[in-house]
């Protein structure tokens, strides 16, 4: 897996690790660059990353951009984002024409990922579309998504659209 973060922003729990060296193998197989551009967050780093947010959006759209610390994905070692190796249109809704991108939407769900954020879903999800970032839920999940053409966990699992913050 080619790394383009070093320090915890490189680490994953150990069966998202696992399934993410099968899917950068079969993204490199295929010609496609995939570089893990963001993996774990402490809760130190997401109140960072979401203060960077406020600070240059407001906190109102910085709630659709970025979790707040204690409720981001990154926390729990179960997602990540992905790059290509060249930081075309990184973290940017264009990232989802770079062929990483294109290749993960297409292939994720054989690794047992599904692209979390969805476009045009953000009214389900809480978030904008976000074609870098990766959820891990299972193999046998993500292809049921798949196959059933279901967009988002939260209509895969019968769970009412995002809630706000309390």
């Amino acid at each position: 897996m080619q790394l383009a973060v070093s320090g915890e922003g490189s680490l994953l729990n150990s069966t998202t690790a696992g399934a993410a060296e099968k899917l950068f193998a079969a993204a490199a197989s295929a010609g496609v660059t995939m570089t893990l551009a963001s993996g774990y967050r402490s809760f130190q780093t997401q109140t960072a990353t979401y203060n960077g947010y406020v600070s240059t959006r407001g906190q109102a759209s910085a709630d659709t951009a970025s979790a707040r610390p204690g409720f981001s994905e990154h926390q729990t070692g179960w997602a990540f984002d992905i790059g290509d190796g060249g930081g075309a249109c990184s973290f940017e809704p264009c990232f989802a024409d770079q062929p990483a991108a294109a290749w993960a939407k297409a292939n994720a769900y054989k690794y047992g990922f599904v692209v979390r954020y969805p476009w045009m879903l953000n009214e389900i999800t809480g978030y904008y579309y976000e074609p870098w970032h990766l959820r891990f839920i299972g193999v046998e999940a993500a292809a049921d998504m798949a196959k059933r053409g279901i967009g988002t966990l939260e209509e895969y699992f019968g769970l009412e659209a995002a809630p706000g913050y309390p």
